[in-house]
């Protein structure tokens, strides 16, 4: 390992900033969203689009240059990304129009798709202790991001409430934010040493790969619904959020959409603490009954038009979301071997973030004919069919076995 400047703890730790720092500024645009669609005009199509796009520039980056940095290093990659992130805020900064925000947001997704490879090989990489401590990785992974989502979004909401520019103010601090962390970056101990044909192998490493092994694709296809299902909750909070809390809800100050964002990703992190050590079946099986249980609440909340329902069920749904993925993720990793791995990953995240985007732009363009309220209810229904799917399925293979068992004759040896 080439040493940096601060030790391996310390660069543990400015890895899990780094990754909290893009989930917060991947989520610092929705309590916005409403605030350029008044300014600029725009339709809920067109918003569900500016915020799909950044997925999917994310998916596109992270299936391609997500393992460059096993390849040339931790640090260039993460520093180009930092830097890269940083123009992104530049451009939310300065932008005039929809194409701008477009703009951000693709350059938004493409840097951090290429960060999230380099950051979770290095909170491996640098992670401090033996035994249970050796988790950490592991577990810094699956709450930073749900975590940092938490931070933006109640930043913007309140940076919205209470400053005259907030279109201004959240995205100066996030451009200082992400320039300190790539010179910080430059002190980071690197743990991949260089080695002949690395150039070579870099580029081959730009090829997409994606693959589920063969003894994992009977429980990769029962953990699709939970992913949709999960993902596509997500998608439908970040980016109608706010609009349903103004549109359908009627409440006209800004920050409670934040607090919305805020509300499902917080409650998803602290599930996510909660379950960690528990099977990882079960946990997928309990969170997706939790989250149909949370969206059907949202449900009837938006029907009833009861905000303090609405945020009860948001935060329901928010355990489910991050207690069924954790599941799912968890369940599928102890499938693939170590070569299989990367393949694996990303195939669970070709799903999730299409789950994530395709259904928000769908339901944009679904608005202008269907309502806001009708639309939503709709993708909560199907949200629904899908977690209870999972639910279901994860029961009949818990009793399957358990049936198998009972039925099988004992032998006298046994006996």
């Amino acid at each position: 390992m080439a040493r940096g400047r601060v030790s391996r703890g310390a660069g543990f730790w400015l890895l899990a900033g780094a990754l909290v720092a893009f989930m917060a500024a991947a989520s610092a645009p929705s309590p916005l969203y409403v605030v350029y669609q008044q300014r600029w005009g725009f339709s809920a199509a067109m918003l569900t689009t500016v915020f799909a796009v950044y997925a999917v520039a994310l998916l596109i980056a992270l299936l391609t240059v997500g393992g460059l940095s096993d390849h040339v290093g931790r640090r260039p990659v993460l520093i180009a990304a930092l830097l890269a992130e940083a123009g992104a805020m530049v451009a939310f900064l300065t932008a005039d129009g929809v194409g701008a925000l477009l703009l951000a947001r693709v350059v938004q997704g493409l840097a951090t798709g290429a960060a999230t490879g380099a950051i979770s090989a290095g909170l491996v990489d640098l992670q401090p202790g033996s035994g249970r401590v050796r988790q950490l990785g592991a577990l810094v992974n699956s709450v930073a991001p749900t975590g940092g989502l938490a931070a933006g979004a109640l930043g913007a909401g309140l940076l919205v409430r209470y400053t005259a520019a907030p279109t201004t103010s959240v995205f100066v601090v996030l451009t200082a934010v992400f320039v300190l962390l790539a010179a910080a970056m430059a002190l980071l101990p690197e743990p991949v040493a260089p080695r002949p044909g690395r150039g070579r192998d870099a580029l081959v490493s730009l090829r997409p790969r994606v693959a589920v092994p063969r003894p994992a694709r009977g429980a990769f296809a029962a953990a699709v619904p939970s992913l949709v299902a999960t993902w596509a909750m997500g998608g439908l909070y970040l980016s109608l959020g706010g609009s349903l809390t103004a549109g359908v809800l009627r409440v006209p100050d800004r920050l409670v959409g934040g607090l919305v964002v805020t509300a499902l990703t917080a409650a998803g992190a602290v599930a996510c603490l909660v379950v960690r050590d528990l099977p990882a079946r079960r946990v997928m099986t309990g969170g997706s009954l939790v989250l149909a249980a949370g969206t059907g609440l949202t449900l009837a909340a938006l029907a009833a038009g009861s905000t303090p329902l609405f945020f009860a069920a948001t935060v329901v749904a928010g355990c489910g979301f991050g207690s069924a993925f954790l599941g799912a993720f968890r369940s599928l990793a102890a499938l693939a071997g170590p070569a299989e791995r990367a393949g694996m990953f990303a195939s669970v995240y070709v799903v999730s973030y299409l789950a994530f985007s395709v259904p928000a732009v769908a339901a944009g363009f679904a608005v202008p004919s269907l309502g806001l309220g009708v639309t939503a209810t709709v993708y909560g229904c199907v949200v629904v069919v899908l977690a209870l799917l999972t639910a279901v399925s994860g029961l009949v293979r818990d009793r399957t076995p358990r049936a198998e068992s009972a039925d099988r004759p004992v032998s006298k040896a046994g006996a």
